[in-house]
């Protein structure tokens, strides 16, 4: 089959967001006025973080309430005399500044720019994705990115995936990839929208789920073989 447009999910497919997340969070610990111990509240965090991102998934929690909220628990569970808001400000601002990209990144997006259109279509938050994104090195490689507290609309609802293909004027969904590493969100959004799939599986996990991508890849640069 010949695909004519890519979507690309961008944290843990492109960029490598655990690096980011890990400096932003250790540039916030030293922030605080805490005894306790950093690592023990940074596996805190990731945990709640990782919980109330399934819920935004969900539709159970907005993009607007979820930055805050995550913060809001994080700081009741570790009994934290800090306000919420402050901590979700400089917390988005840390994780504004890291824009990692893996090594194979560039080398696939480089091979792949010209032929194909591609669209980033995120998760994430505006205040962080526009610039971790649309202002990094491979930034030229993207017809448009699409973030979903932009636009109220987030993966895996298929609305998400026609959204993106209006943006770029493009009709026929038989000719398009949705490539992510999350199979609750990019796989099963890629299916709600009728396109076909590739699970990037770099830790090669078992896929233990109901949803079925049509191809999975443990290396970026195998993407070259599908396509």
């Amino acid at each position: 089959m010949k695909y004519e447009v890519l979507f690309f999910d961008a944290d843990e497919t492109l960029f490598d967001f655990k690096k980011s997340e890990d400096v932003a969070l250790d540039r916030l610990m030293e922030s605080i006025d805490t005894n306790l111990d950093k690592d023990f509240c940074i596996d805190v965090y990731k945990r709640i973080n990782k919980n109330i991102w399934k819920e935004f998934e969900q539709k159970l929690i907005s993009s607007d309430d979820l930055k805050v909220e995550r913060f809001k628990r994080f700081s009741d569970e570790i009994n934290l005399l800090c306000n919420p808001q402050d901590l979700s400000d400089m917390y988005t601002s840390y994780l504004a500044e890291g824009s990692f990209i893996y090594e194979e990144t560039e080398e696939l997006l480089s091979y792949l720019h010209g032929k194909y259109k591609i669209v980033i279509i995120t998760n994430g938050l505006v205040s962080v994705q526009n610039k971790r994104i649309k202002e990094s090195i491979i930034k030229d490689y993207f017809d448009d990115v699409i973030i979903s507290d932009e636009i109220k609309i987030a993966k895996p609802d298929s609305k998400i995936f026609d959204y993106a293909l209006n943006s770029i004027n493009h009709s026929n969904k038989n000719s398009v990839l949705m490539i992510g590493d999350s199979l609750s969100s990019d796989i099963k959004g890629g299916l709600n929208a009728g396109i076909d799939t590739c699970w990037f599986n770099s830790s090669k996990k078992e896929n233990q789920s109901d949803i079925i991508p049509k191809y999975e890849i443990n290396s970026l640069l195998d993407l070259k073989n599908i396509l």
